[in-house]
């Protein structure tokens, strides 16, 4: 009876020891670029294995999946993504990976902006082919559906880890607090600015979002995506913009080369501004290496940019 007893508490014991092993493995989570990678984060925190697959300062307009990714997909329990055509290499990474994760699309529900060009250009084997996208991807680029794509993550994680969900939800309500402080606190500093001259020039058509959120305007040589190229008329017809718009400032952004903005700020008489950050993070080392780093580097260096005489 007593031998008995005892094989029935060590398997008891060791059954309980698997199930606190199992429930301690993290959630294997993949994030298709840095941004969502740092809002999974800020969601996940431990509880999350994280792999992101377009790093700081890399555009994922133009990403070439790498066969680590496919296995890191493959593997996923959760795959966060923007959707909207903004990471056009993810269906085929997602179909050759065979994962059987739910991709999670970030903007659902957000407040989206239509595409004013109706699409891009990609230029695939030196011809130039049509994308139709119909909505402006750059939806991080508003808090407001910042905090819409973090309510996503939270129900994708609670989906996906029952266990913690209380957590994921409870990490999530304190990161949009802290996303409704910066919200007001970029609203103050771009009120600072003299309204007639909150004109400036980006690489490519980003900041769609934070223009119509802070009352900026922003003039681009590029559409909403880096792929297309912009041509020597783009760029006279954009010089013609920025003299009768007078913009103030022009800017570089970490994705993108800076020679076709340091171009164009030398023919309109401006002088380059700094960088700003639009599709990607930078690096630990950087000014915007979080969400919340990137979006008040923007906004004060584009507030001192446009209010300098």
């Amino acid at each position: 009876m007593k031998r008995s007893l005892l094989k029935l508490a060590c398997f008891l014991y060791v059954i309980t020891s698997m199930s606190a092993v199992a429930a301690a493995e993290p959630l294997r989570v993949v994030a298709s670029f840095s941004i969502i990678g740092d809002f999974a984060r800020q969601v996940g925190g431990e509880h999350i294995e994280l792999t992101t697959l377009v790093g700081p300062n890399s555009d994922a307009h133009v990403y070439s999946p790498r066969p680590a990714d496919a296995k890191a997909v493959a593997r996923a329990d959760v795959v966060l993504v923007n959707g909207l055509s903004f990471e056009e290499f993810l269906s085929r990474l997602v179909k050759a990976s065979g994962t059987r994760a739910p991709v999670v699309e970030l903007t659902r529900n957000a407040d989206i902006l239509n595409d004013p060009k109706g699409g891009h250009y990609h230029f695939i084997n030196g011809e130039a082919v049509f994308h139709a996208t119909p909505n402006d991807p750059h939806a991080w680029q508003s808090i407001a559906n910042a905090k819409m794509y973090v309510q996503n993550i939270a129900e994708a994680f609670c989906a996906a880890d029952s266990t913690n969900c209380a957590e994921y939800e409870a990490n999530a309500a304190a990161y949009n607090e802290t996303l409704s402080a910066l919200d007001t606190q970029i609203r103050l500093t771009i009120a600072d600015v003299p309204k007639d001259r909150r004109v400036g020039v980006v690489a490519h058509n980003a900041f769609r979002y934070f223009e119509r959120d802070y009352g900026v305007t922003f003039l681009s040589p590029q559409g909403v995506s880096t792929a297309s190229e912009a041509s020597a008329a783009d760029v006279a017809s954009l010089i013609r913009e920025i003299r009768n718009k007078r913009a103030a400032a022009v800017f570089a952004e970490n994705i993108s080369d800076t020679r076709l903005v340091r171009q164009i700020a030398s023919e309109a008489g401006l002088e380059l501004s700094g960088a700003l950050y639009s599709d990607a993070l930078s690096t630990a080392s950087g000014p915007a290496s979080h969400y919340t780093d990137m979006m008040r580097h923007n906004a004060q260096t584009i507030a001192t940019a446009l209010a300098a005489d």
